[in-house]
């Protein structure tokens, strides 16, 4: 009788079984690093939310957190003391932290708004900077705050930048018209302060928009 070589190769069936087990091995590692990856990528892009909203929230509290006002604050409280709710627009913030961002009151500026992905001014969107132009011709006094907003897609970087284009698009035009630039300031908010929180295109048309805020008369 032979003796079996325990060192020999092994049989057919069992070579194929290690093969089999070794390929399973490398599929379920490659599926826990991309897992990884996933995971990975989420929890970035959760991170920069937080970081946006933070900042949205700082400040939101500084005015509260305050106890005395600035001369500024001051000044600005004066200013609109003798305004009429239907004389300026409070800012996206305001009536974010008052619960009325999107049923609050247009104010005497109409918004403007933007197709998908672009900061190019419509010719609707011009008509209306027409119609905004002579309103603040007609209150030379008057300053504005132009914010730019974003629908809900893309990056929360990506859309804070598209945000500040789509202001200074409406801003610049204005200038075109006459208006100083010293009348205007600009605040990008990206796409942290919808007035419509639907996932559907006509929800998204209605975020994207330049709003203006009227902060003295």
């Amino acid at each position: 009788m032979r003796g079996v070589s325990l060192g020999g190769p092994l049989p057919p069936t069992a070579g194929a079984t290690t093969a089999l087990v070794a390929a399973d091995i490398g599929e379920q590692h490659s599926q826990e690093v991309e897992m990884g990856r996933v995971e990975a990528g989420a929890s970035r892009d959760v991170a920069r939310r937080f970081a946006a909203l933070l900042m949205i929230f700082a400040l939101a509290l500084l005015p509260a957190c305050s106890g005395k006002k600035s001369s500024t604050e001051t000044v600005y409280d004066e200013e609109r003391a003798g305004m009429g709710e239907e004389d300026f627009a409070r800012g996206s913030l305001d009536e974010y932290r008052r619960g009325t961002l999107g049923r609050g009151e247009q104010g005497p500026l109409d918004d403007v708004y933007f197709a998908y992905d672009s900061f190019e001014l419509s010719d609707n969107a011009r008509e209306i900077l027409r119609a905004n132009a002579d309103w603040l011709e007609e209150n030379p006094q008057a300053r504005v705050e132009i914010e730019g907003h974003c629908d809900s897609r893309g990056t929360i970087e990506y859309n804070l930048a598209l945000g500040a284009k789509r202001a200074n698009a409406v801003r610049d035009y204005l200038v075109s018209l006459g208006i100083s630039p010293d009348r205007m300031t600009t605040i990008s908010y990206g796409k942290e302060l919808p007035v419509c929180h639907e996932e559907t295109e006509a929800c998204w048309a209605e975020n994207r928009r330049a709003h203006f805020v009227v902060l003295n008369r």
